[in-house]
């Protein structure tokens, strides 16, 4: 019977400086059990995932909660810094967490007759039926959701190991699509068979955000708020198993009854059973295997709730309520803000770093939409001047988009930014270079759109438009993203020197600029001859002539207005 704190479920990667525990013979990644994992997280660096977004089900659904749990919420800031400058659990926080883990390690058995690990013993529907273990697996082929390139196809067998299905029974709880879910017995609201209306898994509708430190021990110390006020019945999963009174418990992840319900608050959260599962054991010559399973509803958020700590936020502007005599203020609505495929992390910096309320009270008062960063990154933001301004932070984003009605995934969204200390600081030098910086290659992607644009209107044609095909602008972005993500490691350097973080920007500008004009070469030399003459519109009464030589003028100047630092360069050298 697999126990998830005793068996090893996980593979997690050694620190460079400790050997001191075991590898299973696979180097750098030995497979280590929860109660390994967190006694010696100042040990590992990270743990080894089969898909990026099993990352933040692991961290939301098993080890964040359980450190939580046994110890509480840091009490203040200063506490906080206390446990991240320590670098490790105290001898008496891992005694009270293998205490913790010893009282309830009963409830971590994933094939328990009673109470298997996150799912309902004796699940079943009125026939019997089960379906294939890819059901669970999200880059697997399982009815309508056919990822692309997937080398598998439904009819071929999956058998997950343990540990396997494991991972991916936390990712299903978090990020499973809106399909259409099997009904089961004992769920009052199955109709013929099945249910529907159901949402995708929680962190489907985020847009994930998840400070990853240097070990894993300060990955979970940056994913845990400080300052928070417990409820009494704000408990994890595991401890809200209630089975006597036919599932009229609403906490209780044990029967087949779901509820739509609020969040009793950050354990209840992370810990969110949004289907009923379980998974059905067979012995094999390779010990057990589990290839069928029965994914059912689950309890449905009534809304994301605004303590959720891993995503950054959209304000949207006030609406307007009632007569003009009426005197209720008008309500601003706040809402998850999700990645958008395709897009680098780095452009959505603006948001991440939205950490002035100032943005959300030019929002609440004006028409425009407003940001705010997420709680960790807030939270991160008030320690920033106590961490050490070269601390190796990193912000993982995941997320994943849906098709069909939710009903199958469409695309995933995964990046890793490098995010300098001193730009969690709205008051540093960094924070404002920082965000300079990224304006200027989104104005740069534009400049050679509209380069593109007034070259095709020389040539007799219409510019590309913005949702159809690929820009030039686009292509300059991917060019663009080593140079920024090179110039985020390097500020990492500067701390508040001003003269550091202006040598970094110019050096930004200088390779900047020579994409730039990689890519501009090549509108310029697929010119025709004809673009010399140019073409000659009339609009809104104004005769317009566009042509080669007025395209580059236009584009020059609006380097120069970009590139103000090598604007001024160029112009010292020049005089």
């Amino acid at each position: 019977m697999t126990n998830l704190l005793s068996d090893p479920c996980f593979a997690a990667i050694l620190v460079s400086t400790a050997d001191s525990l075991p590898s299973s013979g696979s180097g750098s990644t030995p497979e280590v059990s929860v109660r390994e994992l967190l006694l010696d997280a100042d040990k590992f660096s990270d743990l080894v995932v089969d898909l990026p977004t099993q990352r933040a089900s692991i961290f939301r659904q098993l080890l964040l909660p359980l450190v939580v749990d046994a110890l509480g919420f840091p009490a203040d800031r200063d506490t906080w810094m206390d446990m991240f400058r320590a670098g490790s659990f105290t001898a008496e926080q891992r005694d009270v967490l293998g205490e913790y883990m010893g009282k309830h390690q009963h409830l971590f058995n994933l094939f328990d007759p009673v109470h298997p690990f996150a799912q309902v013993a004796d699940l079943r529907t009125a026939k019997g039926e089960t379906k294939g273990s890819a059901l669970l697996v999200a880059t697997a082929a399982t009815g309508n959701n056919v990822p692309l390139f997937s080398a598998r196809t439904e009819g071929d067998p999956l058998a997950l190991t343990p540990a396997e299905a494991a991972r991916w029974l936390l990712h299903t709880h978090c990020w499973d699509t809106a399909a259409i879910k099997t009904g089961v017995v004992g769920d009052p609201n199955v109709k013929s068979g099945k249910t529907t209306g159901n949402p995708t898994g929680p962190l489907g509708q985020l847009g994930v955000t998840m400070p990853i430190g240097t070990t894993l021990y300060e990955t979970l110390l940056l994913n845990i708020p400080y300052g928070r006020t417990r409820l009494s019945d704000d408990l994890p999963q595991w401890r809200r198993r209630t089975l006597a009174g036919d599932g009229e418990d609403p906490l209780s992840t044990a029967t087949p009854v779901w509820h739509a319900r609020a969040a009793r608050g950050l354990l209840d959260a992370w810990t969110w059973q949004a289907r009923r599962i379980r998974l059905f054991p067979e012995e094999t010559p390779d010990g057990p295997r589990v290839t069928r399973v029965l994914v059912a509803a689950g309890d449905r958020l009534d809304i994301t709730p605004d303590i959720e700590p891993h995503t950054a936020w959209i304000i949207d502007p006030p609406s307007k309520r009632g007569t003009k005599a009426s005197t209720r203020p008008a309500a601003k609505s706040v809402r998850p803000r999700r990645h958008t495929a395709g897009r680098a992390g780095w452009r959505g910096l603006d948001a991440l770093l939205a950490i002035k309320a100032v943005d959300e009270d030019r929002s609440a008062a004006g028409t425009r939409k407003g940001a705010a960063s997420s709680g960790l990154i807030r939270q991160l933001s008030e320690v920033s001047r106590l961490l050490p301004h070269r601390y190796p932070l990193r912000v993982e984003l995941t997320g994943i988009a849906y098709g069909n009605q939710s009903a199958v995934i469409e695309d995933m969204y995964v990046d890793d930014i490098p995010l300098p200390v001193a730009a969690l600081d709205p008051e540093g030098v960094v924070y404002g270079s920082l965000l300079e910086a990224v304006g200027q290659a989104e104005s740069l992607a534009t400049a050679v759109n509209h380069l593109s644009g007034d070259l095709r209107r020389a040539g007799g044609s219409e510019p590309i438009p913005w949702d159809k095909g690929q820009r030039p602008g686009d292509t300059l972005l991917h060019a663009l993203d080593p140079v920024v993500r090179r110039l985020l490691v390097g500020l990492r350097q500067v701390g508040d020197d001003f003269e550091k973080c202006e040598q970094g920007l110019e050096a930004w500008e200088r390779k900047a600029e020579q994409a730039t004009w990689r890519v501009a070469e090549t509108l310029f030399t697929s010119a025709s001859p004809a673009l010399f003459t140019g073409r000659r519109t009339k609009k809104d009464g104004k005769d317009h002539v566009y042509r080669l030589s007025t395209a580059e003028a236009s584009f020059r100047r609006s380097l120069a207005t970009i590139l103000h630092r090598r604007a001024v360069a160029r112009s010292a050298r020049e005089s």
